[in-house]
């Protein structure tokens, strides 16, 4: 019985001892199971590490790349804007320059009509102080804002003399008079011939030109008191005809003296200069 005993016991224990041996064999398989997932697991996450290190290094570069193209573009920018400042300034300056312009040209449109309006008035007192006069022997006419007084040479001179005659010196005491209460007028002589050599006194028909233009400026300012500061005389001699040469009709138009009376332009001059 006791034998029988012992027996079952020893056979209780191996079997224990049995069981025990499974289960560490088990726990060890398990547990060898479970290092081979997480070394497996651990070499995902390393290959996902460095995967996603990669597209942060790629991250990082297209950063940079973006970084640099919005500081080029903030420098655009301010040189844009820098540039669209001074181009600013420069318009407004060109509009005030042009608004400059344009008053200026105002003011010289208005003194150029208030010229035309003068030489009007002033061709109709030399109409009216000359009326007694034929056209053969005188016109009155305006160009370029100045009124031209021609005098044929039969009214004012013999044939071949620089002499003034008696009827010209009326002609000129009428025109002097007009000249005296309009002391704002420029008075320019001018003598002209036809083209026939001159004979006699005068060496050519230069001379001839310009001493008649002389004689004329003695009698306005000797006898008729003109302010000499106004007046200038000149000759053209046969080189500014009004009429072809050819005929005896337009030689005769060619001999003449002509008065050319402007008004002064002082201011008209003074802002033509600030205008160029």
């Amino acid at each position: 019985m006791m034998k029988q005993t012992v027996t079952t016991a020893f056979i209780a224990i191996a079997t224990a001892a049995m069981l025990t041996s499974c289960v560490a064999k088990r726990k060890l398989v398990d547990s060898e199971i479970k290092v081979r997932l997480l070394k497996s697991d651990s070499a995902l996450q390393a290959n996902q590490i460095n995967l996603l290190q990669g597209e942060l290094d790629s991250l990082k570069g297209t950063n940079s790349s973006l970084y640099n193209q919005n500081s080029n573009l903030q420098n655009k920018l301010s040189a844009a804007n820098s540039d669209a400042e001074q181009k600013k300034s420069q318009l407004q300056q060109s509009k005030q320059q042009i608004e400059e312009q344009q008053r200026k040209l105002a003011q010289l449109q208005a003194l150029i009509d208030q010229q035309k309006a003068a030489s009007a008035e002033l061709r109709k007192k030399m109409a009216v102080a000359l009326g007694g006069f034929t056209s053969n022997e005188l016109t009155i006419s305006t160009k370029n804002g100045k009124v031209y007084v021609s005098l044929q040479e039969n009214l004012l001179f013999p044939s071949g003399s620089a002499k003034v005659n008696e009827m010209g010196k009326t002609a000129l005491a009428k025109l002097a008079e007009v000249l005296n209460v309009n002391p704002d007028i420029s008075v320019n002589i001018e003598g002209h011939t036809d083209s026939i050599p001159i004979k006699g006194r005068f060496e050519d028909n230069w001379a001839l030109s310009v001493a008649r233009a002389t004689s004329i400026v003695r009698v306005l300012v000797n006898e008729y008191k003109v302010d000499a500061t106004r007046v200038v005389a000149s000759g053209h001699s046969q080189f500014d005809p009004v009429q072809p040469n050819g005929t005896p009709e337009g030689r005769a138009k060619n001999r003449r003296t002509e008065i050319i009376l402007t008004p002064k332009l002082n201011e008209l001059y003074n802002l033509l200069e600030g205008v160029q």
